[in-house]
C-alpha cells in the first residue's frame, strides 16, 4: 500500500495459505475394476458400439449420460471447451444444438475439427470422438426446436449466447418480453441464428478403466469406407 493509502496491484492479490488439512489431489486414488474390453466384444462400427455403451450408461442411472465435453479451437489454434448435450446420433455422426453466434459456433465455422468426450466416470468409461463438425439442415433444426419445452424455445431467443451482458436482469427481462409475446400454447418460430451441428467421426476411442491403471483403450479409425480397430497402451 502506498503512503497515501492507495492500494497497489500487488496488495490486491495474495497467494493462498495452505494448511495440513488441505486436500491433496496427489493422494486421491480410485481403483478401477471391470471385466475389461476386448476386440472381440466390439460392434462393427463405432456408432453401433456407442449405442451399446450409451444404453448401459442410461440404464445405470447416470445423470445426463448425453452430456459431453465439446472442444474446439480458433484459427490460431487456441482451444476452448464446454459441456453440451448430445441430441441425436446415427451412422452419420453426433448432433448437438447451439446459438450460431456463440463462441463454439464461430470457432467451428473457422476450424471444423473438434473433439467430443463423454465422461462416464461412475462406470469407469470414457468415449472420445475426434472428427469434423458441420451444420445440420434447417429442416432438422426446426424439427428438434419444436420438440423442446416452451421455456427452452423462448430461452434460445432471449440469450445472445457468449456475448457480454450488463446484468442477469437484462436476460430475465428479455425472457419475460418473449413470454408475453409467445405465451404457452403459441408456436415459437425457430431463431434464424440457432441450429445444430453434426460431428462426423474420424476416430472414436472406447476407454474402460482397469486395475493398476492398465486400462483398455480401443479406438476405431476410419479406413476407406469402413473402420479399423487399434489398441492403445494405457
Amino acid at each position: 500500500m502506498l503512503e497515501d493509502g492507495r492500494v497497489t496491484h500487488a496488495d490486491e492479490f495474495h497467494a493462498p495459505e495452505f494448511h495440513a488439512g488441505a486436500l491433496d489431489p496427489a493422494a486421491m486414488r480410485e481403483q478401477y475394476g471391470s471385466t475389461g474390453l476386448l476386440e472381440a466384444d466390439l460392434a462393427a462400427s463405432p456408432y453401433e458400439q456407442f449405442a451399446v455403451w450409451f444404453a448401459e450408461a442410461f440404464a445405470s442411472g447416470l445423470q445426463e449420460p448425453n452430456a459431453m465435453i465439446l472442444s474446439t479451437a480458433d484459427a490460431e489454434g487456441r482451444p476452448s471447451a464446454r459441456t453440451v448435450l448430445l441430441k441425436g446420433y446415427d451412422g452419420r455422426g453426433f448432433v448437438f444444438y447451439t446459438n450460431y453466434g456463440s463462441r463454439k459456433a464461430g470457432e467451428i465455422d473457422g476450424n471444423p475439427h473438434v473433439c467430443l468426450l463423454f465422461p462416464w466416470h461412475p462406470l469407469a468409461r470414457q468415449v472420445i470422438v475426434t472428427g469434423t463438425a458441420e451444420r445440420v439442415s434447417q429442416e432438422e433444426t426446426a424439427a428438434y426446436f419444436h420438440s423442446r419445452p416452451h421455456g427452452s424455445q423462448l430461452g434460445a431467443w432471449a440469450s445472445a449466447q457468449s456475448t457480454v451482458v450488463g446484468s442477469r436482469a437484462e436476460i430475465d427481462a428479455a425472457y419475460e418480453r418473449l413470454a408475453a409475446r409467445y405465451p404457452e400454447g403459441e408456436p415459437v418460430p425457430v431463431p434464424t441464428g440457432w441450429g445444430g451441428f453434426r460431428v462426423t467421426a474420424q476416430s472414436v476411442e472406447f476407454w474402460q478403466g482397469r486395475e493398476n491403471r492398465l486400462h483398455d483403450r480401443l479406438r476405431y479409425v476410419r479406413s476407406g469406407d469402413g473402420w479399423r480397430v487399434e489398441r492403445l497402451c494405457p
